[in-house]
């Protein structure tokens, strides 16, 4: 991992489900990342959800990617 490149961490089922119960919508309804993107580890696979941690002017956003191909 790059000291510039936010930091990934892969959500698990049951995150996933309070995440869409939360906001309520579904998977498809995330902004993707490909499976092919250099920052997301070797074992990520398709359907997977990523949750994305970026530092903006000093405070923490967090942000949802699903893995798509």
């Amino acid at each position: 991992m790059h000291i510039l490149e936010p930091k990934h961490t892969k959500l698990s089922q049951e995150e996933v489900e309070k995440l869409l119960t939360e906001f309520n919508i579904s998977l498809s309804q995330l902004p993707k990342i490909k499976i092919t993107d250099a920052v997301l580890p070797e074992s990520a696979e398709v359907s997977n959800v990523f949750k994305v941690e970026r530092v903006v002017e000093g405070e923490k956003k967090i942000y949802y990617r699903v893995v798509v191909v």
